[in-house]
């Protein structure tokens, strides 16, 4: 394993450190309020950060969202690239790639991800493969759906389609913990295309050819189920942006303990302080490299299912910790709800939520790996 970026990678991730230093400022995302930022939103694109990721892959992708985390920047950037530009970089049909990846790349089509599959969207239609069809149900919680020309919408069977938001039946304002921009989805035989050229049924091993030039482990590896790569890939990609948020929270925290004095001392010198600061150190370490792993594994074509279970507990139950121990170690002020180092607070549990859980996430994982052993078992 080699997580060290390459010069594109590394160009990427400090363009966007740049640009989300420069314009997610606790001033702006104040006046921002909960909604997203359209001025920032353009300036990710018209740097070609958006489109990059295709070429980037998910590392370059994790990278990036690390950078968004810190500043808990309010644009739908993870959204857009996991439900839209690598979904239907990996799973779309050639014309679906030729018709919607330039827009996406350039931030006039803007993906959310009625996700993962909750049975409650029914799909009519669509029997053929790239077929269209109409989607009926309700999915109550869709992040970024406000921003979003398209959602993708994963229905009963776990079959993945693209829907245009403005034809769908409803879309009612839904506010979260954190300002994700989110509404509930209702779908009244809504017109749909679905993803790509055949109807591959969840199950197939999760394998996943590189999104970038990268020496290949395998000749051939096998086509995935794109349901099941889509929310491994978002699982990995909502990892690496909490292992930002972690970041962000730490690194506001820390300044807080040198500049503050008790008894004539910073509070930075007291050992309980050093403590709680290493400990959300390596938490925030943990969920990075276990983050880093899986993004690097689907770039490689290896099998990942495992990998990005595993970065989204690291991220579900450390993140949690850290941002916590961000307000702890502000004291009074970080019990002050328009204190900066509280925006961290709340992205950091929100993700939490979207992740699933630590404790559904393990299970889901022990599963998954009781399954392998015996599939294995029975191979043997």
């Amino acid at each position: 394993m080699d997580f060290t970026p390459t010069e594109e990678q590394a160009a990427a991730r400090d363009l966007a450190a740049r640009i989300f230093g420069d314009l997610a400022t606790p001033e702006r995302l104040t006046a921002a309020g909960t909604d997203s930022d359209p001025e920032l939103w353009k300036a990710l694109c018209a740097a070609g950060l958006v489109g990059a990721v295709e070429e980037l892959g998910l590392l370059g992708l994790v990278l990036l969202l690390e950078e968004q985390g810190r500043t808990t920047a309010q644009v739908p950037f993870a959204s857009t690239c996991v439900y839209g530009l690598l979904a239907v970089a990996a799973h779309g049909s050639p014309e679906q790639r030729e018709r919607l990846l330039p827009g996406i790349g350039d931030g006039s089509v803007v993906v959310c991800g009625a996700f993962p599959g909750q049975g409650g969207v029914r799909a009519r239609g669509g029997e053929q493969a790239s077929a269209r069809g109409e989607l009926t149900g309700t999915v109550p919680v869709v992040p970024w759906l406000r921003d979003a020309t398209h959602a993708l919408v994963a229905d009963d069977q776990r079959e993945l389609w693209l829907t245009p938001v403005a034809e769908a039946a409803h879309v009612e304002a839904v506010e979260l913990t954190a300002p994700w921009s989110a509404g509930r989805l209702t779908l009244d035989g809504a017109p749909a295309e679905r993803l790509g050229e055949a109807c591959v049924r969840p199950g197939a091993e999760l394998q996943q050819p590189p999104a970038r030039p990268h020496p290949q482990p395998h000749s051939s590896p096998p086509t995935p189920a794109p349901y099941t790569d889509v929310l491994a890939t978002a699982r990995t990609a909502f990892a690496g942006l909490q292992a930002g948020v972690g970041a962000g929270s730490l690194a506001r925290a820390v300044a807080h303990v040198n500049a503050r004095e008790q008894f004539g001392r910073p509070l930075a010198t007291r050992q309980a302080v050093q403590l709680r600061a290493a400990d959300a150190h390596m938490d925030i370490e943990a969920i990075r490299v276990t983050a880093y792993e899986a993004a690097w594994r689907r770039d490689a074509g290896l099998p990942y299912a495992t990998h990005a279970l595993t970065a989204a507990w690291w991220a579900s139950e450390a993140g949690q910790r850290v941002v916590h121990t961000g307000q702890h170690l502000h004291g009074g002020a970080g019990a002050d709800l328009d204190h900066p180092v509280h925006r961290h607070f709340l992205w950091g549990r929100q993700l939490d939520a979207y992740l699933g859980g630590g404790g559904e996430v393990l299970q889901e994982l022990g599963e998954l790996i009781v399954n392998e052993e015996e599939k294995e078992v029975g191979q043997g």
